[in-house]
C-alpha cells in the first residue's frame, strides 16, 4: 500500500488520510485539486508546502474548511470503506481468546518484580549510600543517648523509658526512610504504568516486589 499519511489540524480534525504516493504525488494532487490552493513550486519540499497551504491563516484567506473538504471527498469514502472491510472478520474465523489476562502466574510475577526491584535499588547507589550512612548515624546517636538504659530496672519508670526509646528510634527511622524513598517510587511509577499497560504484571505483584525490596534493604 505504500506510505500513508494521517494529517490533522488543530482540534484533532482530519484534513488528509491516505497514501503519499511517489514523491508525495498523491498528496500534492489532492491539495492542488482544492479550489484556491497554490501549486507547489519545483524543488520545494512537499512536507513544508503541505503545512503552509493547510495553515489556519490559509483557511481564512481561502474561506474553506479543510476538514469539511476531506470529509466530503472521494478519498475519505474510500478510506472508510477500507476500514469497514478490514474491520469485518473473515468467514469462519474466531475471536482471539486468552484464558488469563497475564501470560505468567501470580507467583512468577511476584518473583520477577522482586528480582527487578532488588536490582533497581542496588543500582541506585546515591539512594543506597545515603540510607546506609543515615541509618549508621542514627544508630550511633540513639545508642549513645540511651546507653545502658535497658539494664536499669530500679523503678517502674525505667521499663517505660526503654520502650519509649525503642519507639522513638523505630518511628524516626521509619519516617526518614519513607520520605527518602518517595522520589525513587515516583520514578518507578512511570515504569509501572508502562509495563502494566503492556500486560507484563498486575499491581499486586508489583506492590509485593516494592514492599519486599524495601524491607530487605531496611534489614540490610
Amino acid at each position: 500500500m505504500g506510505l500513508q499519511l494521517f494529517l490533522m489540524k488543530r482540534g484533532g480534525q482530519e484534513i488528509y488520510v491516505g497514501p503519499l504516493g511517489h514523491h508525495s504525488c498523491q498528496l500534492i494532487n489532492y491539495f492542488e485539486g482544492i479550489n484556491g490552493v497554490s501549486q507547489i513550486k519545483d524543488g520545494y519540499n512537499p512536507a513544508t508546502w503541505m503545512l503552509e497551504v493547510t495553515s489556519p491563516a490559509q483557511e481564512m484567506i481561502l474561506g474553506v474548511d479543510f476538514a469539511e473538504v476531506h470529509k466530503n471527498s472521494d478519498l475519505h469514502s474510500r478510506i472508510k470503506d477500507l476500514i469497514s472491510e478490514l474491520s469485518s472478520p473473515r468467514p469462519g474465523s474466531k475471536d482471539l481468546y486468552f484464558p488469563t489476562q497475564y501470560s505468567q502466574t501470580f507467583l512468577t510475577q511476584c518473583l520477577a518484580c522482586l528480582w527487578k526491584q532488588h536490582w533497581s535499588y542496588w543500582h541506585n547507589l546515591p539512594y543506597t549510600a545515603v540510607r546506609f550512612l543515615f541509618t549508621t548515624f542514627i544508630a550511633l546517636m540513639f545508642g549513645t543517648i540511651f546507653w545502658d538504659l535497658g539494664s536499669k530496672k530500679t523503678n517502674q519508670q525505667d521499663p517505660f523509658n526503654a520502650m519509649g526509646s525503642m519507639y522513638a528510634a523505630v518511628i524516626f527511622l521509619g519516617v526518614q526512610n519513607a520520605s527518602s524513598v518517595q522520589p525513587v517510587v515516583a520514578v518507578e511509577r512511570t515504569v509501572f504504568y508502562r509495563e502494566r499497560a503492556a500486560g507484563m504484571y498486575s499491581a499486586l505483584p508489583y506492590a509485593f516486589g516494592q514492599v519486599s525490596s524495601l524491607t530487605i534493604k531496611s534489614s540490610d
